[in-house]
């Protein structure tokens, strides 16, 4: 059992929620991102820190990741290569991506991105609120409860 983290975009409350299950569950949590994550230490959570470059982490993650491991990613490409993959992705914001949800939600994204491209969508989510966090931290535990 294996939870992976799109590190790049990830809140910080949604990682230290992801750290502290990673020392009180002992499952392992491994980060990847371009740039270097500070981490509480601890043989449970790990980084992978990838060159520069578009798509060089989820690249990293869907080389890695094998059914039944959990992602943490709000790249809804990324979510589906996962779920393609026999793994389930979870969005910062509580969000689970499976096979039940995935094509829904990719066609979505690609509706808003061709919106935003032809300036009838500006702006992007709202802020990470204690809503978000705690939806994670809720879909997070049911997650890990089902694996236990």
């Amino acid at each position: 059992m294996q939870i992976w983290v799109d590190g790049d975009a990830c809140p910080g409350d949604a990682k230290a929620l992801l750290f502290k299950a990673a020392v009180n569950r002992k499952v392992q949590v491994t980060v990847v991102a371009n740039q270097s994550i500070a981490t509480p230490k601890s043989p449970f959570i790990a980084t992978i820190v990838v060159p520069s470059g578009m798509n060089v982490a989820d690249r990293k993650i869907v080389e890695l990741v094998s059914a039944g491991d959990l992602v943490i990613t709000a790249d809804i490409p990324l979510a589906a290569d996962v779920v393609a993959k026999g793994g389930l992705a979870l969005n910062p914001r509580g969000e689970l991506y499976s096979d039940d949800n995935i094509g829904g939600r990719l066609a979505m994204r690609d509706l808003i991105d061709e919106l935003r491209g032809a300036g009838l969508v500006t702006g992007g989510p709202s802020g990470y609120s204690p809503k978000d966090r705690q939806a994670f931290a809720n879909q997070l535990d049911k997650w890990l409860s089902k694996k236990r």
